[in-house]
């Protein structure tokens, strides 16, 4: 079957190939794009021989336009040419110990390369020898696997996986981008050796796990991920949301099935990471606060808080970033039931204020992710509270344009307030600038600096402190 591999950088690449007596073919994910006809920068080329030596003619032959790097260790060498990433490898075959995360490499041919790779629609080749250029070579039909959107390994799918437990992350992940249905083997094999993934640095599967949540319906790849086994070794405390209970009549929803519809709610409006990950963990604590009351039924009282404090050791625990990535995270799982419960009642003002002030620039997505929490199956509920929730928005709109607190800043510094009573830091500055804070959360007074200076004076009076020295009207001491 031949092939147009029509960008000249491929012609570029078989003469430097042919002079060097090599043969090279194009393999891997770009082969499997071709026909899928997704657009690809990433081009694998397989030498049969040294890679590395064929990217060092090929970077000589294109000049000053790329950017070659060799990686030795690896026996590959990466161009950067316009707008591709080219990485050259010899073929190989690898083998792996029983606990060990690393193969042993020797050099190999076509066919043993070809057999090394995770699943059949990865392991098509484009040759680009004079002879044949062009010329799809699949010996594991990955064309046919394509058309009937299957994920299938090319040899037995057990060894496959033993040999790289990462594999099965991959199984999972290409079938979610792909919307493509593991073989039934495939799935099996997975299920038998999902114990493997211990031996695989949780860095590399929390890579492929945040691809799975970056697809277009994620909860497609949660759902296999829990049914293969690999979810409760990798993220136990996600799996712990399982599973609803009744008690007397009264039921609560599951909650591992709630927060994956939430997920592909908030997939809809946003390719943020970081804002599927809030709702991945909004409801990420109510394993360990349930409660049942005969009374009221189940209660998951302060889950939002729990969930808070549980963020950042399973960032820690998955290797995600421990920075204002997650404080973001824990930010809007903190908050993310304040937006329903002004949504619930009489939207006030001071309750519009505290709610930018804890959020700041983050507010639009914690709407965002309040209305994807809405996911009750009676319309007319729903309805009401996206309503509701459009009503919040106004309010959040007409407060911030005239109270701006929104990443507030105080009208009354600490500084300023130390410099006009004459003391140092201490209690007493704490509680004026707290005051202050919620005389102007409260609309007790406006967010500006003269109705803000009186009240620090009347607060310091009542703490029985007297005015040293007193600003100019721009609050400068002089």
């Amino acid at each position: 079957m031949k092939t147009h591999v029509e960008q000249p950088i491929f012609r570029l690449i078989a003469a430097a190939a042919e002079e060097q007596g090599l043969d090279a073919y194009v393999t891997g994910g770009f082969v499997r794009d071709i026909f899928l006809k997704r657009p690809s920068k990433d081009i694998d080329i397989m030498v049969i021989g040294n890679g590395i030596d064929l990217a060092r003619k090929v970077s000589k032959a294109i000049g000053k336009e790329n950017n070659l790097t060799v990686y030795g260790n690896f026996g590959t060498a990466m161009i950067h040419y316009k707008e591709w990433q080219i990485e050259f490898v010899g073929a190989r075959k690898e083998s792996y110990a029983t606990q060990s995360r690393n193969p042993v490499v020797e050099t190999g041919t076509l066919s043993d390369d070809q057999n090394r790779r995770d699943f059949t629609i990865n392991a098509m080749a484009i040759s680009l020898r004079r002879q044949d250029y062009g010329t799809l070579l699949d010996p594991f039909d990955g064309i046919g696997d394509l058309a009937k959107h299957i994920i299938r390994t090319p040899r037995d799918a057990g060894i496959t996986f033993s040999d790289d437990p990462l594999r099965m992350m991959r199984a999972v992940r290409f079938s979610a981008q792909l919307d493509f249905t593991i073989h039934p083997f495939t799935r099996e094999a997975i299920k038998k050796n999902c114990g493997r993934i211990s031996i695989i640095s949780k860095e590399r599967i929390t890579d492929e796990l945040n691809k799975i949540i970056l697809t277009r319906k994620p909860s497609a790849g949660f759902i296999q991920l829990d049914e293969t086994g690999l979810l409760e070794l990798i993220f136990p405390q996600f799996v712990a949301l399982k599973g609803a209970q009744i008690i007397e009549g009264k039921g609560h929803k599951d909650n591992f099935y709630h927060t994956l519809e939430v997920l592909d709610r908030i997939s809809k409006h946003t390719g943020d990471l970081w804002l599927r990950w809030a709702a991945l963990l909004h409801d990420i604590a109510k394993p360990s606060t349930k409660q049942f009351a005969p009374e009221s039924g189940w209660t998951f009282h302060n889950h939002e808080f729990m969930g808070y404090k549980m963020v950042p050791s399973i960032f820690a625990q998955l290797k995600l970033p421990l920075n204002e990535k997650m404080k973001y995270v824990q930010k809007l799982v903190l908050l993310h039931l304040r937006p329903i419960v002004l949504a619930e009642g009489t939207v006030t003002d001071s309750a519009v204020r505290r709610l930018l002030f804890e959020a700041g620039d983050d507010i639009d997505d914690l709407m965002t992710l309040c209305e994807a929490d809405i996911t009750s199956k009676n319309q007319e509920k729903v309805n009401r509270y996206l309503g509701n929730f459009e009503l919040v928005r106004e309010k959040l709109k007409e407060i911030e344009e005239k109270d701006r607190v929104r990443n507030w800043q105080p009208p009354i510094t600490g500084e300023l307030i130390m410099q006009t009573f004459g003391i140092t830091p201490g209690r007493a500055v704490g509680i004026i600038k707290t005051a202050i804070r919620e005389a102007i959360l409260d609309g007790i007074i406006h967010n500006e600096y003269t109705e803000a200076y009186q009240l620090m004076l009347d607060e310091g009076a009542s703490l029985g402190l007297t005015v040293a020295k007193s600003p100019d009207e721009n609050g400068i001491f002089c």
